[in-house]
């Protein structure tokens, strides 16, 4: 498991302090010796200079940096200018995503409207310059039709150009290895990584689970319960449960992982050496 394919998201934080504290996180992290770096881009831009900042300062410290690029409410020429800021920057991968339009934004009349479109929007005006990442979502995404339908617009999104993909978070290896396997029957056969989030904060998870459409197993919601406050044993169970869904994931054949670290060194970093050390 040691030369396993690990990644690495940030979020961009809005004070100096978290500039700061992300500084030394990334700085430990890249002993892990990451493939890259990924930071998040919000809704309609709202964090697109805070992202254009962390990337910049990334690839200062030679890191392998990969913004998220979403159209938002974004037009078509914005988008080809922030493109062409980061091909001259020297970033050589993007994470490419529908992203959601603010709230009570019209937008432009041309605009971007699936991650398909926005990848083949970047294959159109930079050609096999990126590797293109774009999201999969083993429990479907929220507002998709159906299964079925949900697995045919990441084969579009592939067909548009994409590389691989990374998913949304879950916790339940049987909802991975499924997916895997009827994306093969829809002809998908790139790398397709999990996403993983350490468990360290129950009531902040459920809520961000709740959100997405990340299903908490049951189990582990009364798990959590069951520590109340207690930090510490949350922060053991968590960090126990996720080292050995890893493993499981890599034994059944996962090429890789995905880690949302949420700007925090730990637990992530116990958790690689947990399974770079099976």
């Amino acid at each position: 498991m040691q030369d396993t394919r690990i990644s690495f998201e940030f979020f961009p934080p809005k004070t100096e302090k978290g500039r700061e504290k992300l500084k030394r996180v990334r700085k430990e992290l890249n002993k892990l010796q990451p493939e890259f770096f990924s930071v998040t881009y919000g809704a309609g831009g709202s964090t697109r200079d805070n992202t254009l900042g962390i990337v910049k300062g990334m690839l200062k410290e030679k890191l392998p940096t990969a913004p998220h690029l979403s159209f938002g409410g974004d037009s078509e020429d914005s988008m080809l200018e922030l493109i062409n800021i980061y091909k001259d920057m020297g970033v050589n991968r993007i994470v490419a995503l529908r992203g959601d339009r603010p709230s009570g934004m019209g937008g432009p009349s041309k605009q971007l409207v699936y991650a398909n479109e926005l990848v083949e929007f970047i294959r159109k005006h930079t050609g096999d310059h990126f590797q293109l990442e774009v999201a999969a979502y083993p429990e479907v995404h929220p507002e998709a039709p159906g299964y079925v339908q949900d697995i045919r617009y990441l084969k579009g999104k592939f067909d548009a150009g994409a590389n691989s993909a990374l998913t949304q978070y879950f916790f339940n290896t049987d909802a991975y290895f499924y997916f895997i396997d009827e994306c093969a029957k829809e002809g998908i056969d790139q790398p397709i990584y999990p996403g993983i989030m350490p468990i360290t904060n129950f009531v902040n998870l459920a809520r961000f689970s709740d959100a997405c459409g990340a299903e908490i197993p049951r189990w582990i919601r009364k798990k959590l319960d069951s520590y109340g406050d207690n930090v510490e044993a949350i922060a053991a169970f968590g960090e126990e449960f996720i080292s050995r869904f890893c493993e499981k994931l890599l034994a059944g054949g996962a090429p890789g992982l995905h880690f949302y670290t949420m700007n925090n060194l730990e637990p992530t970093t116990t958790i690689v050496n947990n399974i770079r050390s099976n």
